[in-house]
């Protein structure tokens, strides 16, 4: 390899570093939208006294739903790599996936106690 090429293979990830990643500003606002409006429809499920299991469902899914926009533009997790993207989501879903298991397994739980140790004195 010539000198000459040497330095311009050099200079190349030089000049690649200094400009850096950007992103349109439309992007940001879109997604400043969609949180200002994921966010008006969180307040709305107090607003309108749901109750019961659909108001935590509700607040829940909105609550998933803008983490996921911040972390997937704000923190650029939607251009990483696949096994990046895993090794940060997959934890959480497996302790999702073994909360339920608990939640279902708590009624089988304490009826066995209820039928071993009875209803009480």
């Amino acid at each position: 390899m010539s000198h000459a090429a040497t330095q311009a293979h050099a200079a190349t990830p030089a000049i690649a570093h200094a400009e850096g990643q950007q992103h349109p500003i439309k992007l940001y606002l879109v997604i400043w939208g969609w949180l200002f409006v994921l966010s008006t429809c969180s307040y709305l499920v107090d607003y309108f006294g749901l109750h019961g299991y659909l108001r935590w469902f509700l607040i829940l899914l909105f609550m998933i739903l803008k983490a996921g926009l911040i972390v997937a533009v704000f923190m650029h997790m939607a251009w990483e790599r696949l096994t990046l993207i895993y090794a940060i989501l997959l934890p959480p879903v497996a302790v999702l996936v073994f909360v339920g298991i608990m939640v279902f397994e708590a009624n089988y739980t304490l009826f066995t106690r209820l039928d071993f140790f009875g209803t009480g004195p």
